[in-house]
């Protein structure tokens, strides 16, 4: 017998008892003395003994019976998901649970009129106090209706009472859901448009691949009215992120893009007419585009809806919805998270098998990363393209992934409609009320193939077989509403004939649709202009005042603050580059660039793994106090009140994929904004391949969306190994779009190099080169990317400084010469050289950190007639100062030197760039151009140190050798 446990040990709630042993003891120390028990132990006996003594029906309910019927009530919350009618085709075959078996507790078919109490203090739902005396037979069956009906809910791995309880109140209502009448008509004419725009496409383009939602239409109504309580409760903008099927419906029927020009998309009538300053890109298939649009909600609100444009990888646009959700809130100042949301409509292979789909799930609640919640819609087709879900993904359901965020989950048959609803309706209000991920997997299936055009049999012919004889959704809800009466059918006809109507209209006017001059995202875009339309140069210098004001404020700690001792040191040295106005170095370069953007208004956000300190501890843009632990960010006191969010640095979760789409999101929002990733090492941002590929490198060209992001990729060879020196410049080099052999016009005010360009590309070696380049971003009236090779051994190099006076916009002073006021594209050799130099027998060309190692060699043998340009912009080439150099050293022999191996690095982009421009100048052609670098490698770099010296000294010494170069040198 166990001993009784001390009261003192009781907790709570009395699901934590252990016997029924333990449960006898404590009924007759209750009788004895109700206030020896614990507080929700007399609640549950009086109760008992109370509705025993009025209601013979329950005079025979024992504890241990109680006890049975709660474990009974729990089975179903935890697994009544397994026993729910998800599969519209009936195809799954599942095992029940034993535990939804009344038998398996010691109920028989004689309890089943028994009438029951189950009071629970503290619990919501079937458990709560106020609930009524049952028969065990109205409760099993009102069980079923809530957990094992059209949805399946999964929520009781969410470990907080709260949730729980306020999911409970939702399903386990005393009577099941009904919609009335009114909410019925709407439903059905959601439901009609959604069937009828597909069943219009297929029979007016009969070949053609539009991936359409045939077997999921429900998806349709249930996002409509998920907007509508979206909006009841609060959001005004949605951002939607989603695949290619039923894209096309979603567009029409949810967004509200207009039918004629979707139809005129479809005849392939999709490039504009010429119209000035019109620029078209080079477009992409209909399924991919996006687009934005107000629209009015059922309650009389009007919210604003954009799709964002992606590419066919599944899954990739997941981070950059939810990134530029949160730049809708910080534009917004939505600090409460509840008026810009994100959607997210997933396929059932993709979020098991795609990692960015977990990447994505885990920024949820990061605090410079969260949106308040987004809301996941899965399109559940049960196969994907050809593969069965058993080969898809090793747990039971596509939405486990979810689990992880203690998510809830509900799971719904797509053929009903109202549930469907239903569960859209209760995603809304979860998002709303609890700023947190929640779930809807509507399980449905694919009418046709992959796309319409392929053929499903080949490989599930078993549930193509049902497909071919299955109703509609709207078929099932058609009949439903008919035998309920509250529609008849001539209701139904009008409005498929209303429909019908504006369909068919639409078609006709789709013939005569011009597309309108391309809209940019959003208003704040206005006045932005095309790579057709011409941007001046302007200068990026600042007031010499504003840097020493700035410079201060960025230097300063709080008097009581108690920094790291090298930290410490780090801010006293940076106070005395600004007092003296020399020796600023790489970081403070970068902070001044940051510190002078706050000042003009701008918002900045540098975000990556580990960039508040800094991968190689240069930035320190976050100090700890070394007692307190307090943190304290002197760009967050750059200007009085200013908003704590106008300057974020934020180490990020260890992710590539998703934090970059996050952060390109974010940038695509609002022009006004610096917004950068940094990678720990240029080599890891092969993580976030995709993003580079699909958005990054051609986003512009394929839907029209400029962006201003920054790249930060530590590159640099410093024997640290193959996985630490490379960032891959030549992959960046080679997506470019510049072309080698036409050399464009370079007239600094007829020029739009950079505007028809797809990216930047630069190697910045200065502190005041890289602050300038920074500045530039926001400081013109286009948008583009920046891929920056940022340093690592430059970050305290002696020779890597720059003075105040190379920051600031005034012409003409002391050593102006030197940097001017805007950023260089290249900088010429810094040994004074006149306009024409007949004497020097060299020029070598370079990029990056090498530079300096060039120049120490130089030094060392004393040779003056060896000029060391290096080419700051990659890309797009600067054909005019490289023509300028040609022309300043017309005897010299022309030599690219890089540290990366002969198969990496610049060289291949450079040298037919380079090529074109010596041609042009009658100064020889690709031959005359001498190559010294490192062998062709299939490794970055050595993994031996004393290799890698022996290398870098070897190509720094033959670069600088006094006897000619006749071929290229690989090291």
């Amino acid at each position: 017998v166990p001993r009784p446990v001390p009261l003192s040990k009781l907790t709570d709630s009395f699901l934590d008892g252990t016997s029924s042993v333990y449960l006898e003891e404590l009924q007759r120390a209750w009788e004895a003395d109700p206030d020896s028990v614990d507080e929700s132990w007399d609640n549950f006996f009086r109760n008992f003994v109370g509705q025993a003594a009025t209601s013979p029906g329950i005079s025979g309910q024992t504890i241990q019976e109680s006890m049975r019927l709660l474990l009974l009530v729990r089975a179903y919350q935890v697994n009544g998901h397994m026993k729910a009618k998800l599969d519209p085709l009936g195809l799954e075959e599942r095992e029940i649970p034993d535990d939804l078996d009344p038998a398996l507790y010691g109920f028989t078919e004689a309890d089943l009129d028994r009438e029951f109490f189950l009071g629970v203090w503290r619990m919501a739902g079937f458990l709560s106090e106020n609930r009524p005396v049952q028969t065990l037979r109205s409760i099993l069956t009102r069980l079923e209706q809530a957990y094992c009906g059209s949805i399946g809910f999964e929520y009781m791995h969410i470990a907080d009472r709260d949730k729980c309880n306020w999911l409970r109140d939702k399903i386990e209502t005393p009577t099941p859901m009904q919609y009335n009448r009114q909410r019925r008509e709407v439903i059905l004419d959601r439901l009609i448009w959604s069937t009828q725009f597909e069943n219009f496409l297929a029979t007016k383009w009969t070949t053609a691949k539009r991936f359409g939602l045939e077997g999921g239409e429900t998806l349709i109504p249930g996002m409509k009215e998920m907007f509508d309580r979206a909006a009841d409760l609060g959001v005004e903008s949605i951002v939607i992120g989603m695949p290619h099927r039923g894209r096309l419906n979603v567009l029409g029927n949810v967004v509200r893009k207009p039918l004629r020009q979707i139809f005129s998309e479809f005849s392939g009538g999709t490039r504009p007419v010429d119209e000035v300053g019109l620029y078209t890109g080079t477009g992409d298939v209909k399924y991919h585009l996006g687009t934005s649009y107000d629209r009015p909600t059922r309650g009389g609100k009007r919210i604003h809806l954009s799709l964002v444009a992606n590419p066919s990888h599944l899954e990739a646009v997941d981070p950059v919805v939810v990134g530029k959700t949160r730049a809708k809130q910080y534009y917004s100042n939505d600090e409460d998270r509840t008026k810009n949301m994100a959607i997210l409509i997933h396929g059932d292979g993709s979020f098991a098998g795609q990692g960015v789909v977990y990447e994505t799930l885990h920024l949820s609640a990061l605090p410079n990363y969260t949106t308040g919640g987004t809301i996941h819609i899965v399109v559940n087709n049960q196969v994907a393209f050809t593969t069965d879900p058993r080969a898809g993904r090793s747990s039971q359901y596509c939405t486990d992934v979810a689990k992880a965020l203690d998510a809830p989950i509900f799971h719904v048959n797509g053929d009903d409609v109202e549930a469907v609803v239903h569960a859209c309706e209760l995603a809304a209000e979860w998002r709303q009320t609890f700023h947190s991920d929640v779930v809807v997997d509507l399980v449905c299936y694919r009418r046709f193939g992959h796309n319409e055009i392929d053929e499903p049999s080949f490989t599930q012919p078993k549930m193509y077989k049902i497909i071919r004889n299955h109703p509609s959704a709207l078929q099932i809800y058609r009949n439903k509403l008919l035998e309920s009466g509250q529609v008849t059918d001539d209701d139904i006809g009008n409005i498929s004939q209303k429909v019908s109507t504006i369909l068919n209209e639409e078609f006709l006017a789709s013939k005569d649709y011009v597309p309108k001059r391309r809209d940019w995202l959003s208003a704040y875009w206005t006045g932005f202009k095309s790579p057709e339309q011409i941007s001046r140069v302007r200068n990026t210098g600042v007031k010499p005042e504003i840097l020493k004001n700035v410079g201060k404020a960025i230097t300063t700690l709080p008097d009581n603050f108690k920094p790291h001792r090298a930290v410490k040191k780090v801010y006293e040295q940076r106070a005395q580059m600004i007092e003296t106005g020399e020796g600023l170095d790489w970081a403070m370069g970068e902070a001044l660039a940051f510190a002078t953007l706050l000042v003009e208004g701008n918002h900045v956000r540098l975000s990556g793994q580990d960039v508040e300190r800094g991968t190689f501890s240069h930035r320190h843009s976050v100090i700890h106090d070394q007692e307190t632990g307090e943190q304290y960010c002197p760009l967050d006191h750059v200007i009085i009140n200013q908003n704590e969010e106008m300057f974020t640095v934020s180490n990020s979760s260890l992710s590539e994929f998703g934090v970059l789409g996050f952060e390109l999101g974010y940038s695509m929002e609002n022009p006004n904004s610096l917004v950068m990733w940094e990678a720990q090492f240029g080599d890891f941002a092969n993580g976030a391949q995709v993003i580079f590929d699909q958005f990054i490198s051609s986003g512009e060209a394929k839907w029209l969306r400029q962006t201003g992001l920054v790249v930060l990729l530590p590159h640099g060879y410093d024997g640290q190994g193959p996985e630490h020196s490379s960032a891959r410049l030549e992959r960046y080099l080679q997506m470019s779009d510049d072309n080698p052999f036409v050399i464009p016009e370079m007239d600094t005010t007829l020029r739009k190099q950079i505007q028809e360009c797809n990216w930047q590309v630069v190697n910045v070696t200065t502190p005041a080169n890289y602050f300038h380049v920074l500045r530039r971003q926001i400081h013109r009236e286009f948008r583009k990317p920046l891929i920056v090779m940022s340093p690592k051994n430059l970050l305290r190099h002696k020779d890597c400084k720059s003075n105040l006076s190379e920051f600031d916009d005034v012409q003409g002073h002391p050593g102006f010469d030197k940097q001017g006021t805007r950023f260089k594209r290249l900088i010429k050799d810094q040994n004074m050289h006149s306009d024409l130099e007949e004497g020097i027998r060299r020029l070598v060309l370079c990029s990056g950190k090498v530079y300096y190692e060039l120049d120490d060699e130089r030094k060392k043998n004393n040779a003056t007639d060896v000029a060391i340009c290096r080419v700051e912009q990659l890309c797009p080439f600067p054909y005019d100062l490289i023509q300028r150099e040609l022309k300043r050293y017309p005897n010299a022999e022309i030599v690219w030197c890089q540290e990366e191996p002969m198969n990496m690095g610049a060289y291949n982009y450079i040298a037919p760039r380079l090529a074109t421009a010596m041609t042009a100048l009658g100064r020889g052609t690709f031959d005359d151009i001498r190559y010294i670098g490192r062998a062709p490698s299939a490794s970055t770099a050595t993994g031996f140190y004393s290799v890698h010296v022996k290398e870098q000294t070897e190509l720094v010494q033959k670069a600088i050798q006094p006897e000619p170069i006749k071929t290229n040198t690989t090291i």
